[in-house]
């Protein structure tokens, strides 16, 4: 599940925040329902990890 700053959480619980190279920079938790934050980095974008 590929998610973008601004999109409203699907499901609570952790997500990856992943480069434009496929790398793990940080995780976040977010309860659902919320909306996801921006990103520390240009190009990033969010990935469920649970």
């Amino acid at each position: 599940m590929r998610l973008n700053c601004g999109d409203v959480c699907p499901k609570t619980g952790s997500y990856k925040v992943v480069n434009e190279e496929g790398k793990t920079v940080n995780t976040i938790y977010v309860g659902e329902g919320e909306t996801m934050p921006p990103t520390q980095y240009a190009n990033c974008h969010y990935e469920w990890d649970n």
